[in-house]
């Protein structure tokens, strides 16, 4: 018995051994492999993690704020305002209105004196109106174009070396972005007013009525800037000072509900008068609608994609090509269509005499047609 326990306690005591060595030695490992690490602080500096979102300073809220209002100040240089009349200093307590005085905001687009406004404001094509810069100059000006379905309009001054507007892209604007809409609100008593706020929605339409008319805009912008009377031909500007749309209407019974004409329908004239100084409007010679105003006509047509015909003009481009009323144009030059001013953004691209082909849909057939673009 005392042999085996003998035996035992050896045992144990080798065991034991075997794992005091085997820590000691593993202890030396650690020790010798990390003595030779050498940490810098340089090192360690350079692995903290960085925000990437900046501080929100006072410092820096101020700057931007700064910034916003430079942009706006140097856009209302480019900001006129427009009078049917010559001698147009109303009151506000004035019992003469807008209509009667021709009172309107315009914007210059080019050095040379072409200023973009409302049809409503300047008049027809070419018609006379008023217009005075920032700097209190007035000059005669002639309305070398106007469309009333667009209600836009292209007047000329006699005036050099101008400061005018940069043009945005309004095919890129998102609900939700500030807007800022610059105008002469009530009359020049309060011109150069700046408002803010959101684009609210795109490609509005509205019924129009007026004495004993009616009438249909599509494709608006929608803003809950202010828009006063005056405000009509001024520009809705974005943060960079981009023109983005030309302020047209506001909803009397409603507050905060107002409306541009999105600055890319207009864009290839304004491009044209500039580097030619003339424009010839082509024209399919037809009344149509997007599917946003079909619901005010009948609610009983039904379409997701085109723009619906409602009326061909008679002896026009479009009469006797094979065109339908009630046909759906879905595309143009293999251009696809959604709204009107996707059809007039094309065509105004054209010139008379040039051919087009529309493909279109009539009773669920597809069907190609060519129509030679004709000369508003």
């Amino acid at each position: 018995m005392k042999r085996i326990k003998r035996k035992n306690t050896k045992k144990k005591i080798t065991i034991i051994a075997i794992i005091t060595g085997i820590l000691w030695l593993l202890s030396i490992y650690i020790y010798t492999t990390y003595s030779k690490i050498e940490i810098k602080s340089e090192n360690y500096e350079a692995t903290k993690t960085q925000s990437t979102e900046s501080a929100q300073t006072v410092e820096k809220v101020e700057e931007k704020n700064k910034t916003i209002a430079d942009i706006i100040e140097e856009t209302t240089k480019s900001i006129v305002g427009i009078s049917k009349l010559k001698n147009a200093g109303k009151s506000i307590l004035s019992t003469s209105n807008e209509a009667e005085l021709g009172l309107g905001t315009g914007i210059i687009i080019s050095e040379n004196g072409y200023i973009l406004s409302n049809a409503h404001v300047t008049g027809e094509k070419y018609s006379k109106s008023y217009i005075t810069l920032e700097n209190g100059q007035t000059y005669e000006g002639k309305v070398m174009w106007s469309d009333e379905s667009l209600d836009l309009s292209i007047t000329k001054i006699e005036a050099k070396n101008l400061s005018y507007a940069k043009l945005g892209d309004s095919s890129k604007i998102r609900v939700g972005e500030t807007v800022y809409a610059i105008g002469n609100p009530i009359g020049f008593e309060f011109r150069r007013t700046v408002t803010s706020g959101i684009i609210s929605a795109k490609n509005r339409s509205i019924k129009i009525e007026e004495e004993n008319k009616q009438t249909y805009m599509s494709d608006l912008i929608q803003t809950d800037a202010t828009i006063n009377p005056g405000n009509s031909g001024g520009p809705l500007i974005t943060p960079n000072g981009e023109v983005i749309g030309i302020n047209t209407v506001k909803i009397s019974t409603a507050e905060g509900i107002g409306f541009a004409i999105p600055i890319n329908v207009v864009k290839t004239i304004i491009e044209s008068y500039e580097q030619t100084g003339n424009y010839e409007q082509p024209t399919i010679g037809i009344y149509a609608y997007d599917k946003e105003v079909i619901p005010y006509l009948d609610t009983n047509i039904k379409f997701e994609k085109g723009i619906y015909v409602a009326q061909i003009t008679p002896k026009g481009p479009a009469d006797g090509s094979g065109l339908e009323e009630k046909d759906i144009i879905v595309s143009i030059d293999e251009k696809e269509l959604n709204t009107m001013n996707d059809l007039r953004e094309y065509i105004y691209t054209k010139k008379p005499g040039e051919q087009v082909t529309l493909k279109i849909i009539r009773k669920k057939i597809s069907k190609s047609i060519i129509i030679t673009l004709g000369k508003k």
